[in-house]
């Protein structure tokens, strides 16, 4: 599969997420999800499904060295005392000794940049992640991030989808070295009934969540992909066998409008424009 390459890490440029999915459904769709061709895992602490994840991954027999896999770090773990535990409990969950990338979940306002930083700088060092990131910062957060980080930033993940214009994040990011992971590609269910997506799919032969995602793919980004249906995966992961063209990436970005962002949970976003 195609990757998307930052500070030495080559992510899978589309993933397979499980926000909002039991246990039930982690198990039953992931074995499909391998069977396609997946091997990007995306999961979080706050999702309470990585045990489920860890489990599926090791009924299917997936090889650890073929998968990437990704948590986050929730708010309530920002502290000394319960950053690195949180993370061995991950770990045991997802039955590996490291993930791949590990995430700060949200910058929230309870706990510095800086100091949030450290803590995960110091899990890397311990070797219980090969690389970090971050996840829903604005750009004046992902700089200080990158600054203050002693190793290497190499995502930010973010909402994502043709109707918020994210290209001044996009921007700040590609100048820092920063790969962009984007989150609900979907937009909530708009995606798949969009005329206009749904007019460029029949050009192409592809349905328009097809269409967004290969949007997001071509512009060089990660794209988080989710169905908790066996029988979709295969067809989430069908985008890389034809090209948009630049008038029909123009006109998926011109879907883009003031109140297109869906996430911005209050007491966990930060302020956007900034």
């Amino acid at each position: 599969m195609l990757t998307v390459n930052a500070h030495g890490a080559a992510i899978p440029a589309l993933g397979f997420g499980v926000f909002r999915m039991s246990d039930a459904e982690v198990e039953t769709v992931v074995p499909a999800a391998l069977e396609a061709g997946f091997r990007h895992f995306d999961t979080a602490q706050i999702y309470r499904n990585e045990a489920a994840l860890g489990r599926a991954l090791q009924a299917a027999g997936a090889r650890r060295d073929e998968l990437f896999l990704t948590t986050k770090v929730w708010v309530d773990r920002y502290s000394p005392d319960r950053f690195a535990a949180s993370v061995d409990e991950s770990l045991d969950k997802l039955k590996v000794d490291r993930v791949d990338l590990l995430l700060l979940h949200w910058p929230a306002d309870q706990v510095a940049i800086a100091d949030q930083i450290e803590m995960l700088s110091a899990v890397q060092a311990a070797g219980k992640t090969r690389f970090i990131g971050v996840s829903n910062q604005n750009i004046t957060q992902l700089r200080l991030s990158v600054t203050r980080s002693a190793a290497p930033i190499v995502t930010n993940q973010i909402e994502v989808h043709p109707y918020l214009d994210q290209r001044a994040m996009a921007e700040a990011a590609k100048a820092a070295g920063v790969a962009i992971t984007a989150y609900y590609a979907m937009a909530d269910g708009a995606v798949p009934r969009d005329p206009e997506l749904q007019r460029i799919g029949a050009k192409y032969g592809k349905n328009a969540a097809q269409i967004a995602l290969r949007w997001l793919v071509q512009q060089g980004f990660v794209a988080l992909s989710k169905t908790a249906r066996p029988e979709r995966v295969a067809e989430n992961i069908a985008i890389f066998d034809f090209t948009l063209d630049d008038g029909d990436m123009a006109a998926i970005a011109g879907l883009a409008r003031p109140d297109g962002r869906l996430v911005s949970p209050a007491g966990l976003a930060p302020a956007w424009d900034k």
